[in-house]
This record gives C-alpha cells, sequence and structure tokens, in this order.
C-alpha cells in the first residue's frame, strides 16, 4: 500500500536544510495529488529577542518581513512546478512546540518534512535541536531531509 500524504507541513528558517526539505516536498506534494496541501512554517522565535536590553517591536518586525519575501518566493516556486494548494503561516514563539504540535494539529498535517540540523553533537546537547524534538515527539510522521534532490548529502557553506 502506498502512504497518500494530503496536509505536508514543511518548517522553514532561512538555512540550505531548509530549503532543500522544501524541494523535495514540493516534489512529494506533486507525487501525491493536486489535492494536497503544502504548507509552509517560518516561526519567529521570540525567546532571541528577550536578552537584548534594546529590544523593540521594530526587530521583529524586521525578520517578519524577511520571512515573507523568502515565504513569497518559495509558494511562487510550489506554483510555478504545479501546485495550487500551497499557502504559509508565519508564528511567534517557540519553535519546538510549534512545528512538533500547534501547527500540525491546527492544519490536520499528516507529513512534516524538516531539514536536519546544523548542530553538532555538543550544541545539541547544550541548546537542543528542533529537528530531534520535532521526531521524538510530533503528532504525524516525520521525514528528516539529509539529502538533495539527487540524494547526496547537502554541502556544508560558509552561511551554514
Amino acid at each position: 500500500m502506498l502512504q497518500q500524504y494530503q496536509h505536508i507541513l514543511v518548517p522553514v528558517d532561512g538555512s540550505k536544510e531548509a530549503e532543500v526539505a522544501f524541494k523535495k516536498a514540493v516534489a512529494v506534494a506533486n507525487r501525491n495529488g493536486s489535492e494536497t496541501e503544502l504548507r509552509l512554517l517560518h516561526v519567529v522565535d521570540t525567546r532571541a529577542f528577550q536578552n537584548i536590553s534594546s529590544f523593540d517591536t521594530s526587530m521583529v518586525e524586521q525578520v517578519t518581513e524577511t520571512a515573507k519575501k523568502t515565504l513569497d518566493k518559495y509558494v511562487e516556486e510550489a506554483q510555478a512546478q504545479g501546485l495550487t494548494n500551497v499557502s504559509y503561516t508565519i508564528e511567534y514563539g517557540a519553535p519546538k512546540t510549534i512545528i512538533a504540535r500547534d501547527v500540525p494539529n491546527e492544519m490536520k498535517a499528516d507529513l512534516i518534512m524538516i531539514g536536519a540540523t546544523g548542530l553538532n553533537a555538543v550544541e545539541r546537547l547544550l541548546i537542543g535541536s528542533v529537528t530531534e524534538y520535532v521526531t521524538r515527539t510530533a503528532v504525524c510522521d516525520v521525514l528528516v531531509v539529509r539529502t538533495d534532490l539527487e540524494n547526496k548529502p547537502i554541502k556544508k557553506t560558509d552561511n551554514n
């Protein structure tokens, strides 16, 4: 029996891994039929701003505007590849629970496609990995994308 996914969630954060997860999700959505929903999600981690003494709302607005531009580009790219049911959501708060539970419950997701973490073992131990948390606690299937569209390991860049 072939699993048909109808509601695919793709968290994107501007990383190379997230971009590759998006591209693979478009391919999966296309294979699963025209009714498949592809929802992109960007989470602005508001906890990151709590330690900044000069924090003001303009910082969050700037991050949100950058995210919107990236997400709009992704939606256009998905539509150019034939998807019609593509949307995005920008949420604010703790990425782990928003990606693993909140948005998947709200949209009735049956698959989360997420990029593999770029953290090494020590970094994961100290600050935790969103991907690791999502794979342990998600309310639906999770596919961790570790390879590019040719199934070769994702090359790290100086920006990663």
